[in-house]
Order: C-alpha cells, then sequence, then structure tokens
C-alpha cells in the first residue's frame, strides 16, 4: 500500500504535528505498507524523518500552509500527483487555519478524496459539539457561538461524507452517531508514544523535584494558577522545586507566554522552555518528577497525559471532561485538582510531592495504561479500517452489473 497521510509535521508549529511524527514512525514499520507520502505544510527547516528505525520509503510533499485559501487545491494536486492507494487525514476543526474560510475549505478535502475514489480515513481528534468555545478563544460572544456551532454542525456533515471517520474518543463517536445518525464512525484510541521495552526510572532522586507543564498556553490552558500553587507549596513544605512550563503560545493569544514570563520574573526556578523539538520530549519529561494540566476546559483526548504515562509519571488534573473520561476508561490515575482554585491545586501537588509511595504508585499505574496502547497498536487498527474499506469498495464493484448489449 502507497498511504498518503494529510498532516502538519515536526519541525511545524501547527497542532497534531507531533502526533503525525509518531503514527508515521510506526506505519512505516508495517510490512504492507511499501510507501508513505508526507503531504504537509511548509516549514523553515527539513522534515524529521530520520528514524532510527529501518522501514519503508518516506517521500515529503510540502504543498500547504497555514491560513491559506489555496490548499484545497495545493493538496488535491498533491494527491492526484502521488497517485495513493489510501489517504489518512491527520485533523482537527482549526488544523489548516483559524481563519474561518481557510480553515473550512481544508475540511472539504476528504470529498475530494471520496469523488477520486481513493479510500479515505480521517482521524478527527475533536469535535465541535463538545469544545467550550469561550474558554477554548474561540468567542464569548453568544451570537457569534451560534453561528460557530452551525459552521461547525455544516463541516462535521461534509466531513462524514469520507468513507471512515475515527475519533480518540468513545463519548465523541456516541454524540456524531446520535446527532448525525452517522454509520461510518467508530474509536480508535489516541495512543502512546514510545512506549519504552525498559521500564522507566522510578528511583527517588536528590534533585530539585521538577514540576512540568505541557502545551500550547493562554485560552483555557493557562499557567499562572501553577506558578502561584507551587509558590505556595514551597511556603509550606520548604521544599527545593523547579517549575518548568514547556512550549508555546496558542494560537489565538500571540505573547501570553512572555507576558507571563515578565510578570513573575521575580519566582525563583521558574523556566520557560519555548518550542520543545522532537528530539528534546524525551529528556523533558524524564527530568520532571510531575506533570500538571492546569487546565479549565478540555477539547479532546490529551497527547500530553498519554506522553506523561508512557514515561511513568504521576500527574496533578483537573477533575473535568475528556481528562477525567481518559481516567476512567484508559486507567490512568493522579491527584485531581478543583479548576480554577489554587489553593486546590497547591494540594494536589503538595500531595504528590511529600509522599513519595503515593507518586510512584500513581506513577507505576500511568506507565501500565501507557502500555496498553502503544503506537504500534493503534496504526496495526489502522491498517485494518483501510483493508476493510477496500473490500467493501471491492464488493461494491462486482455487485454493479456490466451493461449487456442486445443485438
Amino acid at each position: 500500500m502507497k498511504l498518503a497521510i494529510v498532516t502538519a509535521y515536526p519541525p511545524s508549529k501547527v497542532t497534531l504535528n507531533e502526533y503525525a511524527y509518531h503514527l508515521v514512525k510506526h506505519f512505516r514499520q508495517k510490512e504492507s505498507v511499501t510507501e508513505i507520502v508526507l503531504l504537509t505544510d511548509k516549514t523553515k527547516g527539513e522534515k524529521d524523518i530520520s528514524f532510527i528505525e529501518e522501514g519503508c520509503k518516506i517521500t515529503v510533499k510540502e504543498c500547504w500552509e497555514f491560513n491559506s485559501y489555496l490548499n484545497i487545491i495545493t493538496i488535491t494536486k498533491a494527491i492526484d500527483y502521488a497517485l495513493p492507494d489510501a489517504v489518512l487525514f491527520n485533523l482537527q476543526f482549526m488544523k489548516f487555519g483559524d481563519k474561518k474560510i481557510p480553515a473550512a475549505l481544508g475540511l472539504l478535502l476528504p470529498i475530494a478524496c471520496k469523488l477520486k475514489r481513493i479510500p479515505n480515513i480521517v482521524l478527527l481528534h475533536n469535535i465541535l459539539e463538545e469544545v467550550d468555545l469561550k474558554l477554548a478563544g474561540f468567542t464569548s460572544n453568544k451570537l457569534l457561538q451560534k453561528v460557530y456551532e452551525f459552521i461547525g454542525t455544516t463541516l462535521t456533515r461534509l466531513i462524514l461524507q469520507s468513507d471512515s471517520v475515527v475519533l480518540t474518543m468513545q463519548k465523541y463517536v456516541d454524540v456524531l452517531e446520535k446527532k448525525y445518525k452517522a454509520k461510518n464512525v467508530s474509536f480508535i484510541p489516541h495512543g502512546s508514544f514510545d512506549v519504552s521495552k525498559e521500564k522507566p526510572d522510578f528511583s527517588i532522586t536528590n534533585r530539585p523535584l521538577q514540576i512540568m507543564t505541557f502545551g500550547k498556553f493562554g485560552t483555557y490552558k493557562k499557567v499562572e494558577s501553577l506558578i502561584e500553587a507551587v509558590e505556595k507549596v514551597r511556603k509550606t513544605t520548604g521544599l527545593d522545586l523547579e517549575i518548568v512550563i514547556a512550549g508555546t503560545d496558542n494560537p489565538n493569544v500571540s505573547g501570553y507566554l512572555a507576558r507571563i514570563q515578565e510578570e513573575y520574573k521575580h519566582v525563583p526556578q521558574l523556566r520557560f522552555t519555548g518550542y520543545v523539538e522532537e528530539h528534546e520530549v524525551s529528556t523533558l519529561f524524564k527530568e520532571s518528577d510531575i506533570v500538571v494540566f492546569p487546565y479549565t476546559s478540555t477539547t479532546g483526548s490529551s497527547g500530553v497525559l498519554h506522553q506523561a504515562g508512557s514515561y511513568g509519571k504521576a500527574i496533578v488534573m483537573p477533575d473535568l471532561g475528556d481528562l477525567a473520561l481518559l481516567v476512567k476508561h484508559e486507567g490512568y490515575q493522579g491527584e485531581f485538582f478543583e479548576p480554577n482554585s489554587i489553593e486546590s491545586l497547591a494540594l494536589a501537588i503538595e500531595v504528590l510531592l511529600t509522599n513519595n509511595e503515593h507518586r510512584l504508585t500513581i506513577a507505576k499505574a500511568n506507565y501500565k495504561a501507557a502500555t496498553a496502547y502503544p503506537m504500534e497498536k493503534i496504526t496495526d487498527m489502522y491498517m485494518d479500517k483501510f483493508y476493510q474499506i477496500s473490500c467493501k469498495k471491492v464488493t461494491k464493484k462486482l455487485m454493479v452489473p456490466e451493461s449487456v448489449s442486445i443485438d
């Protein structure tokens, strides 16, 4: 199979690029995949395809740009040129832009594939029915929220015209089946990145305890509460603590982290990493003692949660939305706090940092949860799905009677 994947890809700063990296890394190992064609956004640096593992040929075609009105044309042309046997779209609703028209036009691509009769799967990481538009930084205007909801419903109906739509939360499948009467939606877990066959080092160290958060910040992910909560823990426990804020601004809140860095420059041992290159992620997690999710809302399955689990880390998170569901359904554990409460967050952090046995119990449980769904297993599920689609197309073709000429 010659597999094309439409996605952002490292060193891209566009969302879901890290997820694509791990998908490609494991698709490359499948015997039935003869070539992967990456249809990616344009970046200044070269695409990171220097995997250690052997595998099939990878061809990179940079054919789209964030917020470009021409993406639907340039990507369609790239698909025509590549002649793939199947196409996988790695999507969320703001994948192709944070402006309405470019974002919407990009989401029409699966229909173009279907019209060309190319087997295609849309991997959809979120649905607008489960997004708080105000907290996610879209709009707080009630009228505009209604407009977004209408646009989202329309786009969802178009996306559902693809051969198959895969979601990373069973709840999302239930919503689309109920609201849209969809018959082509299914659940495949998010999966965990690079789960090592060797267990993480769970030994206790004497170095400063490192508290890390990772993501795109400024909307429903804000770091003020984390910084102030750690300051409280320092005062009550006397522990030597380092705060690491890893990641960048959310595209909707440019300049947020620069402002925070200036506002809290008096806080000791507070480090901002900026954008984290893919090869730096492993070190970032391994050096952390706990991973904190300073969220007030959620918009989908959390890649950071799965990464924390794969490195055997204890976590602190709000008991809400999709994070709570992941804990319930996939076996992750953590200390919970009330969103918007600095005191509650400080208490949850303190509980983990002052009880080594409890922290390690949670860390080991999270590693166990992560190893249940490694990316190797997830990509096998996608290969099975492509096989099912191809079989259906062949069956339909055989069922169409040939025209009979009568003399």
